[in-house]
C-alpha cells in the first residue's frame, strides 16, 4: 500500500509538470498571436505613414579602395517600431526576445543600403538577428550586417586629400506616405567603436543626416545617411613617392659637375635617373582609378620627371656645343698653318677650351710673342713661340696660368645649370606644398 501510494505521488508530479509545459507553450503561442493577423500588410494599413526609428552602432570600418572607390563596413543596425497586432498582456512588463526564425512571419522594415556592392548578415554560429518584442506592441529588431557601398572620391589633392563617404538606408517599397524613416536619437542615434582606426586614414567624424529621395516611376523616399571624413596619412607617401623623385632630380644634377667629355658617364646618369622616375609614376598609377584628370602626385611626379628629362637635354647641348666648337677650332689651325717665321709655333683658341695634347704641349712656351688676330666669332688667336732662352720663373708662371684655364675649362651652359635647375626645383617645391597643405 505504502508503494501504491509513492507510485501515485510521483505520477501526479510528472503529468503536472507535463501540462505546466504544455500550458507555457499555449500561452506562447496566444500571447505573440502570429497567425490570428495578416503580417503582409504593414501595422496601421490605411492610416498614418508608420514611424521606424533607427540607431546604428559602426562595428568596424574595414577597408577603404581607391581603385573600386568604394569601402566595407560592419554594423549594428536596429529598428525600432510599434505593431499592435503584437501587443500582450503581462503583469511583469517583461520584453520577449527571439532570434531570426520568428522574422518570416511577422511584418518588418525593408531597409536596404542604396549604392551598395555587396553585404550580408553574419551567420556564424547562427543567424546574427535579434527581434525583442514587448508587451505594448514596440519592436525591436537587431541585425549584424558587413556592407560594400560605393564613395565618390575625389583625387584632385591626392595623397594630400580628405574623402567624405556615406552609407545611404531606405525603405525599398514604402514611400514616405507609409513608412517614415527617422533616426531614433537624432545625432546620438549613431555610436562608434574607439578603437576604429585605417592604415592609411584618420577618421576625423561621423555624423547622421536625413532627406527626402524621388524617383520619378515611385515617389518620395525617407533616405538616411551615414556621412564621415577621412584625413589620408601623408608620411607613407612621403616614403615612397616623394623622397625618391627629389633623390633622383637631385642625383641628376652630378652630371652638372662631371667633365662634359665623359660621356658615357654623363649618358649613362641621365638615362639612369629618367627610367627611375618613369618606373615611379608607372607604380603610382597602378595603384589609383584611371581617373580624367590630373592629380597633385601626377603634378610632382611630371615636373621631377621633366627637371630630369632637361638634365639629359642640357648635356646633349654641351655635348653638341662642344663638338661644334673643336671643329672650328681644327678648321682655324688648318687655316692658320705654322707659317709666320717664328719657330716652334702653336696655334690655339683662347676661349677656354684645350685639349689634353693641347695642355701639355704648353710647358715649353711663353708669352713674349703674341700676336692678336680677330675673327668674325670675335675670337682671338694667339700665336706663341718658344724661346729657349726664357728664365725658369716665366716658366713657372706660365704653367701655373695654363693650369687656373684647365680648372675653369666648364662650358657655361653647366655653369648656369649649376644654380637655374636648384633654385627652381626649390621654388616649385615652396610653390606645391604651400598650394596643397
Amino acid at each position: 500500500q505504502n508503494y501504491f501510494l509513492l507510485f501515485f505521488f510521483y505520477s501526479h508530479i510528472y503529468k503536472k509538470n507535463y501540462d505546466m509545459t504544455k500550458t507555457r507553450k499555449g500561452k506562447t503561442e496566444q500571447l505573440l498571436r502570429v497567425d490570428d493577423h495578416d503580417f503582409t500588410m504593414r501595422p496601421a494599413f490605411g492610416g498614418p505613414a508608420i514611424p521606424v526609428g533607427v540607431d546604428v552602432q559602426v562595428e568596424s570600418l574595414d577597408s577603404i579602395s581607391e581603385v573600386d572607390m568604394d569601402f566595407t563596413m560592419t554594423l549594428y543596425l536596429r529598428h525600432y517600431w510599434k505593431d499592435e497586432r503584437l501587443s500582450f498582456p503581462s503583469t511583469t512588463n517583461k520584453s520577449m526576445t527571439f532570434d531570426g526564425r520568428l522574422v518570416k512571419k511577422i511584418w518588418v522594415p525593408d531597409v536596404f543600403f542604396v549604392h551598395s556592392k555587396r553585404s550580408f548578415i553574419h551567420d556564424t554560429t547562427t543567424d546574427n538577428i535579434m527581434l525583442r518584442v514587448f508587451p505594448d506592441g514596440h519592436v525591436l529588431y537587431s541585425m549584424r550586417i558587413t556592407v560594400t557601398a560605393m564613395c565618390n572620391m575625389d583625387f584632385s589633392r591626392f595623397p594630400l586629400d580628405s574623402q567624405t563617404c556615406s552609407l545611404e538606408l531606405e525603405s525599398y517599397a514604402y514611400t514616405d506616405e507609409d513608412l517614415m524613416l527617422y533616426w531614433k536619437n537624432g545625432n546620438e542615434s549613431l555610436k562608434t567603436d574607439e578603437k576604429i582606426s585605417l592604415s592609411q586614414f584618420l577618421i576625423q567624424k561621423f555624423h547622421t543626416t536625413s532627406r527626402l529621395a524621388f524617383y520619378s516611376s515611385t515617389g518620395w523616399y525617407n533616405r538616411l545617411y551615414i556621412s564621415f571624413t577621412l584625413h589620408r596619412h601623408i608620411f607613407f607617401f612621403l616614403l615612397q613617392t616623394y623622397f625618391p623623385a627629389t633623390l633622383m632630380v637631385m642625383l641628376s644634377w652630378v652630371s652638372f659637375w662631371i667633365d662634359r667629355r665623359a660621356v658615357p658617364a654623363r649618358v649613362s646618369l641621365g638615362i639612369t635617373t629618367v627610367l627611375t622616375m618613369s618606373t615611379i609614376i608607372t607604380g603610382v598609377n597602378a595603384s589609383m582609378p584611371r581617373v580624367s584628370y590630373i592629380k597633385a602626385v601626377d603634378i610632382y611626379l611630371w615636373v621631377s620627371f621633366v627637371f630630369v628629362f632637361l638634365s639629359v637635354l642640357e648635356y646633349a647641348a654641351v655635348n653638341y656645343l662642344t663638338t661644334v666648337q673643336e671643329r672650328k677650332e681644327r678648321k682655324l689651325r688648318e687655316k692658320f698653318p705654322c707659317t709666320c717665321g717664328i719657330a716652334h709655333t702653336k696655334t690655339m683658341m683662347l676661349d677656354g677650351t684645350y685639349s689634353e695634347s693641347d695642355a701639355n704641349s704648353l710647358a715649353g712656351y711663353t708669352r713674349s710673342q703674341i700676336v692678336i688676330e680677330e675673327e668674325k666669332q670675335d675670337k682671338m688667336l694667339v700665336h706663341m713661340a718658344m724661346n729657349n732662352e726664357s728664365n725658369s720663373s716665366r716658366k713657372r708662371g706660365l704653367k701655373g696660368h695654363v693650369g687656373l684655364r684647365i680648372i675653369q675649362n666648364t662650358h657655361a651652359i653647366d655653369k648656369y645649370s649649376r644654380l637655374i635647375f636648384p633654385g627652381t626645383y626649390i621654388f616649385f617645391n615652396l610653390i606645391y606644398w604651400s598650394v596643397f597643405c
